[in-house]
């Protein structure tokens, strides 16, 4: 079919259907009533071939399995285009002219991006993307070692080609910065690249994951219209399609909503070892969107945000470290996500950590499973992985709060010579409240990684060894 019969078919089709006819660079979509049809174009670029109706048949089928894994109650199915060019028909009988993914409508306003520019995008919405995707991400299978997919050498090809890309959008001095930088940045996360394949951190994601891909449906959240032309764009670290949401929030001058989302992905998949490349994936992702709104050709001004976005996180980030201390319930979760929010930073919750390293989940009940979990063995085997993250977060470049009681005095000492063998701030964000207080908020708590209870508040609080007064100076009272 040539494409001005496509064209053709497309206009008989709609005005068939008295839909309203929407066009993008690769695909028509037909809105009417309470269903949506997606008709791709008869078109071959560098990215992606439609040439022929086999292929748009494969793409339609593979678009519809792929995407049912986020948002399982969008995609009805693929719809035949039967009758004529001038009188066409759904799924009637005779010759297949064309094919459409079968969408359910959703209700305008209700994509992430037009909540989040209408500031109706709420701090509870942030948290259920990165637990469905942290969810997604955890049950998906990975890619074989030995794939093509997302080795370190694509991974470079595919950001220095995305920098390619938007040529005409940056300055020399710009260009040169960003390759220069992407190329360093190549070299020394390689051996990362190779080690998170082996480890099975490549899987089949999204691949394209910004915030006009993600909306509010059915009191839910779901994720749509993801890559399914080219398995190479969607077989990829983990991490890049976290990466690609927080990039977006960042964009939108959201860094408390980015930072919110990935310390949410990270509190759930326990990725930490993934913070050295974290930057690249999100320069790389926003090279990307600049590339896509400069081939869309609808204005400049969005495509040269998202380069400014690239180049802004290629710049060196304040590592400093924080840690918290106070007694169960005394607020250090609560005055810590207000923190990582202001500061950029990456948090680590003792909680959280030491569930998982008894291969508990964060909301699991450890008693349940006959562990105690806050004698002096865990705690000690907690706080060594602690440390070990933290180094990792802060070497990446990036704030870290280590969000635990830190009561005793040689625990503080050895967050304090981590910091000073790194050379970066350390700082002590004290939470304080009376016992009748902090054991009322205990016996109040639900649905929360801590299972601190009356009985561990009343041990710890005997055991507890007060600042001393250099500790008191690096204090920050909340």
């Amino acid at each position: 079919m040539q494409t001005i019969d496509s064209i053709a078919l497309v206009r008989a089709l709609a005005h068939a259907l008295d839909a309203e006819l929407i066009e993008t660079h690769i695909s028509w979509v037909l809105l009417t009533g309470n269903t949506a049809y997606k008709i791709k174009k008869p078109v071959r670029l560098p990215f992606v071939d439609y040439s022929t109706l086999q292929a748009r048949q494969h793409f339609c089928e593979e678009e519809v399995r792929l995407n049912r894994r986020l948002a399982p109650s969008l995609y009805l199915g693929v719809t035949r285009i039967t009758g004529t060019l001038e009188a066409p028909v759904l799924d009637g009988p005779g010759l297949t002219l064309e094919y459409a993914v079968r969408m359910r409508r959703f209700a305008p306003g209700a994509l992430f991006r037009e909540q989040l520019d209408a500031g109706r995008l709420a701090a509870r919405d942030v948290d259920r993307l990165a637990a469905l995707l942290a969810d997604f991400h955890e049950r998906t299978p990975g890619a074989a070692a030995a794939s093509r997919f997302a080795s370190a050498e694509c991974r470079r090809s595919a950001a220095l080609a995305a920098l390619d890309g938007v040529q005409t959008l940056a300055s020399d001095t710009e260009h040169a910065a960003l390759r220069y930088w992407l190329e360093a940045q190549a070299a020394t996360l390689a051996p990362l690249w190779t080690s998170r394949k082996a480890n099975g951190r490549v899987r089949e994601c999204h691949g394209d994951l910004h915030l006009a891909n993600v909306v509010s449906l059915d009191g839910a959240i779901a994720a749509f219209d993801c890559i399914e032309f080219d398995p190479a764009l969607r077989w990829i670290d983990v991490l890049d399609d976290a990466a690609f949401v927080m990039m977006d929030f960042a964009a939108r001058h959201r860094r408390d909503f980015a930072f919110r989302f990935i310390n949410g992905w990270l509190d759930r998949t326990g990725d930490h070892d993934g913070l050295p490349g974290l930057c690249f994936s999100v320069v790389y992702r926003a090279l990307v969107r600049a590339q896509v709104e400069h081939l869309r050709g609808t204005g400049g001004t969005a495509a040269r945000n998202y380069l400014e976005t690239a180049l802004a996180w290629t710049q060196r980030r304040n590592a400093r470290l924080f840690i918290t201390h106070g007694l169960p319930g005394s607020g250090k979760t609560f005055v810590s996500q207000r923190l990582l929010e202001r500061e950029g930073a990456i948090r680590l919750r003792s909680d959280v950590e030491r569930k998982r390293l008894f291969g508990l989940g964060m909301l699991e009940d450890s008693r349940a499973r006959g562990l105690n979990l806050y004698d002096a063995t865990a705690s000690a085997r907690t706080y060594e992985h602690l440390f070990k993250m933290t180094r990792i977060a802060l070497q990446a470049g990036f704030p870290v709060i280590l969000d635990a009681a830190f009561l005793r005095r040689a625990e503080r000492a050895e967050a304090l010579a981590l910091a000073r063998a790194l050379g970066v701030p350390f700082s002590i964000v004290a939470c304080e409240a009376p016992l009748p207080v902090l054991r009322a908020r205990l016996l109040a708590r639900q649905g929360d990684a801590s299972e601190a209870d009356i009985a561990v508040l009343n041990r710890l609080s005997a055991l507890a060894e007060p600042l001393t007064g250099e500790e008191r100076a690096a204090t920050l009272r909340q």
